[in-house]
């Protein structure tokens, strides 16, 4: 059976799809602008990046895309804000924020007509986005990768998060790689819709180092581990050298803050600059951010290739929920 279109403010995704955004250079236009053209939302990681250079990126996309294209941009950032503000000048479609919570942001989209997607890991914060005024809410669970705001498994915090969100599309997220997950998430729990990041970075058009790639490819279960991030919120990364000596307790501090680029850092290391390394290449000192089943993705197809198999393995078991 065919899949649901999304509806998320006065946009339709023709595909309940939402790829994920990933920061610091992952996710960037080349990813987002292709599954956008595809029928999903592609997103852009507005975080860890020069503002202006964030904005060049989001009209690049829209100039290869008529879909749609969103940005991610992390509350816990000193100019949310300013890079909110700036995103949607640049002319972006709607804007996905989490690891923190604003208030104000939903007026600003309100104003320019950009729908805002929140990030929540509970029937708390659920509430209170769609009482704010969120145009959508995405239920992130511990499968995820990088920042995680809970330790509860997406099947067993998704229902509570449904229970108590009536209103606005509810899309899931957090370890989902293929299209049989979509059709469970979305024909048994209800869910309007899903986000999948991790299976994007292992796609022709995500424009990160094969070393990067390779990281994720070589990954075993037992590779994945939760750390401390200096943003106060325990990261999903794949085990590597720099991991080893910060689990083993040594130091890996590398010199006073540079960026002042978080509202709050205790800078046991600098963590842009650790994604920033990984992202040019170098996969053992730099941080892999990576999801719980990052280890069951091995081939590296287009973007294209990738959506027309998650449809159809979707469609050949989806039913829709019981109302």
């Amino acid at each position: 059976m065919k899949l649901p279109e999304l509806n998320i403010g006065r946009f339709t995704a023709r595909i309940p799809l939402v790829q994920g955004g990933m920061s610091v250079r992952v996710s960037t236009s080349s990813l987002a602008s292709a599954v956008a053209e595809c029928g999903g939302i592609g997103t852009i990681g507005g975080s860890g990046i020069p503002i202006g250079e964030l904005q060049e990126d989001i009209r690049r996309a829209k100039r290869m895309t008529r879909g749609i294209v969103a940005v991610n941009i992390m509350f816990a950032i000193r100019q949310f804000m300013e890079t909110v503000k700036a995103s949607i000048e640049a002319g972006v479609d709607m804007i996905v924020t989490g690891a923190g919570f604003s208030r104000d942001v939903f007026k600003i989209g309100k104003d320019h007509d950009v729908p805002i997607v929140s990030i929540v890991s509970s029937p708390e914060f659920g509430k209170l986005a769609e009482r704010c005024g969120a145009d959508a809410i995405v239920v992130e669970a511990k499968e995820a990768g990088g920042h995680l705001g809970t330790d509860r498994p997406l099947r067993e915090l998704f229902p509570e998060i449904r229970k108590v969100v009536k209103k606005v599309p509810l899309i899931a997220a957090g370890g989902i790689t293929d299209g049989y997950e979509i059709a469970e998430m979305v024909g048994r729990y209800g869910a309007d819709g899903v986000q999948m990041a991790t299976r994007f970075v292992l796609t022709k058009e995500c424009d990160v180092p094969d070393s990067f790639k390779n990281a994720y490819r070589n990954a075993r279960k037992e590779d994945i581990f939760l750390m401390h991030s200096p943003v106060g919120l325990p990261g999903r990364a794949i085990r590597n050298r720099f991991l080893n000596r910060l689990f083993r307790g040594e130091s890996v501090y590398d010199g006073e803050c540079k960026r002042n680029c978080l509202k709050s850092c205790d800078h046991t290391f600098c963590i842009i600059d650790r994604l920033d390394m990984s992202r040019e290449g170098d996969t053992e000192e730099g941080l892999v951010f990576a999801g719980e089943n990052v280890w069951k993705i091995k081939d590296v197809p287009t973007v294209r290739e990738l959506i027309d198999r998650l449809v159809a393995e979707a469609e050949s078991v989806y039913a829709p929920a019981p109302a």
